[in-house]
Parts: structure tokens; C-alpha cells; sequence
């Protein structure tokens, strides 16, 4: 939707600077413009909104009310709008990088690990910004994009992290309840965690028993969650049978706040990937270095290839 009315924004400008300074001479010195220029912008503004913002006597002026109510508005407005530009800016130089995920990448597999990469690169700023509800990956504003893919997208550099493996987790205490449950349907239909269905890439329960040659189980209880994060708590916590990914829950597992009921696993073509735009120009050594380091932290070979 369109935003209106809005006024003309060089004569906000003017007009803040005018009312900060309480000067049409200074508010032109700052904005390296004349006086008159000033004045112009203020007249037009004033014309515009149907009322008078200044008072103005022989060698000075001052604010009317209504001047002062707007001065307050549009310097709030401008300000954030400053505030948002420099927080852009911030992330344009040479020691910076922008790697864009999911919230269940950043928090089960990237920031777990990123903490040894700030302590041996203290020179670099590290911005993570994580999002679930990317439709083009394409489109990232990003030097490094970790997503979970079935079908890597086009024109993109692609480098694959680790398959996808998907397999049912739960809680310890949640497995002591379901101990003498000696069939899938015993086991699988008591309460199942489901990743909530907008998550479409994901492996949803239905799509995991056809796979692995099981028959659609309808459980007893179900809980739907849309975020993954949150899913796997909710499988800590002994609610219920969730399905897991392998390398996002390797360090649950290993510490035994989760453990598999059954041996099962399904393994498919999709894969975590690291993503990347392809002919971007130079590329900075700071991105090229944490580029580095992320493949390091990955067991065995990684591949990559450049689609186009």
C-alpha cells in the first residue's frame, strides 16, 4: 500500500535543520545550500500542510505550536531513519560478513561453533540473520547463506555442508515410557511432535513413514510447532517423538538429552548447503576466511559446484 500523504522530503530536511537551529542561516550553512533556498523549502512545506511552522520576527524566528508538534514527529522519523542507514553502512566493510540461515541452523549448528571462530578472528564482525520464511534464496542480502535444500537454487555458488538424514529423537524419560512398545504403531502412536505444515522443505511424519516402508501412523496426541528450535525442547522435555536431522542434533545426542527409540533413518538427495552469489566481483578476505574456517569444521569432503 502506498504511503500518503507524504510531503516533500527535501523540505523536511529544511525544515528540521531550520527548527533544530532555530535559523534559516545556520540550517543553510549546515546543508551547504543559501539562506533562501531554506526559506523556499520551508514556504513550500508550510503551503503544503495548510499552516504556519514558524514565527517569524525582524532577525529571528521561532515555532508555533503546530511547528513544534511536527518538529518533534520528523525529527523522531529522521532519526530512526539515520539510525537504520547507519546500521546498514556498519555492515559494508572489509572485516565484516553477513551470513544469512535458519533459526534452527544458527541455533543448533552454526552459533554453537562460531564462538572458536570470534576468539581466533577477533578482527572480525560477525552478523547473523536468521529467517524461516525466505522464498528466494536468490534474493539474500548476505556474503554467506546456510540453508537446508531439496533443490539447490539456479545462479547460485553451491558447496554442500551434509546430507540430509532424518530419523525419529525423543527424551530419555519419554523413552522409559514407551519400553515394552515392540511395534512401529506401539511406538509411533502414542505422541508425535509435527513441524507446523508451513515449513513446507522439511520431512513432514507422513512423508517419513512412506519413505521408510511404514504405513501411516495416526498418533493418539499430536503437537504442532513452527519452529523447529522450539520442537526439539519440546522432545527434551519428554512431550513426545519428534524427527531429528543428523549434524543439528549430533551434540544432543552425544550429551544424551535425546536418543533415538529406533535404528531407522531416512536418507534422501536433499542436503544443508552453503550458498553464495555468483559473480559477485571481489570478494573480501574476511568472507574468504570464514568461508574457510566453516569447511573446516565439517567431518570428511564437502563438494561444490556453480549453478547457473
Amino acid at each position: 500500500m502506498k504511503i500518503k500523504p507524504l510531503p516533500p522530503l527535501n523540505s523536511l530536511i529544511a525544515f528540521e535543520a531550520a527548527a533544530r537551529h532555530l535559523s534559516f542561516t545556520l540550517a543553510a550553512n549546515e546543508l551547504s545550500v543559501t539562506q533562501g533556498a531554506i526559506s523556499r523549502q520551508i514556504r513550500q512545506l508550510e503551503e503544503y500542510l495548510g499552516k504556519e511552522l514558524f514565527v517569524r520576527a525582524s532577525r529571528n524566528i521561532s515555532l508555533t505550536a503546530t511547528g513544534l508538534q511536527y518538529y518533534q514527529t520528523i525529527y523522531s522519523a529522521l532519526l530512526d531513519v539515520a539510525q537504520a542507514t547507519g546500521e546498514i553502512k556498519k555492515w559494508q566493510g572489509e572485516q565484516q560478513i553477513t551470513v544469512a540461515t535458519t533459526s534452527a541452523m544458527a541455533a543448533l549448528w552454526l552459533l554453537p561453533k562460531v564462538a572458536v571462530f570470534q576468539q581466533q578472528h577477533d578482527d572480525i564482525d560477525l552478523r547473523i540473520l536468521a529467517s524461516d520464511n525466505v522464498t528466494d534464496l536468490r534474493r539474500l542480502d548476505c556474503d554467506i547463506a546456510l540453508f537446508y535444500c531439496r533443490l539447490p537454487p539456479a545462479e547460485m555458488k553451491v558447496t554442500t555442508l551434509f546430507p540430509e538424514e532424518v530419523f525419529p529423537v525423543c527424551s530419555p524419560s519419554y523413552q522409559a515410557r514407551i519400553q515394552d512398545c515392540d511395534t512401529p504403531e506401539q511406538l509411533f502412536g502414542k505422541t508425535l511432535l509435527y513441524l507446523d505444515e508451513s515449513q513446507r522443505d522439511w520431512v513432514s511424519w507422513q512423508e517419513w513413514f512412506e519413505q521408510v516402508g511404514l504405513p501411516p501412523i495416526t498418533p493418539r496426541n499430536r503437537v504442532n510447532i513452527n519452529n523447529y528450535p522450539m520442537l526439539l525442547q519440546a522432545a527434551i522435555n519428554g512431550q513426545g517423538i519428534a524427527l531429528a536431522w543428523g549434524s543439528l542434533v549430533d551434540e544432543y545426542l552425544e550429551s544424551g538429552a535425546l536418543v533415538r527409540p529406533t535404528d531407522t533413518v531416512l536418507r534422501t538427495p536433499a542436503t544443508f548447503c552453503m550458498l553464495e552469489p555468483l559473480n559477485r566481483g571481489v570478494v573480501p578476505a574476511s568472507v574468504k576466511r570464514f568461508r574457510s574456517w566453516l569447511l573446516e569444521q565439517l567431518p570428511g569432503q564437502v563438494g561444490e559446484k556453480g549453478l547457473s
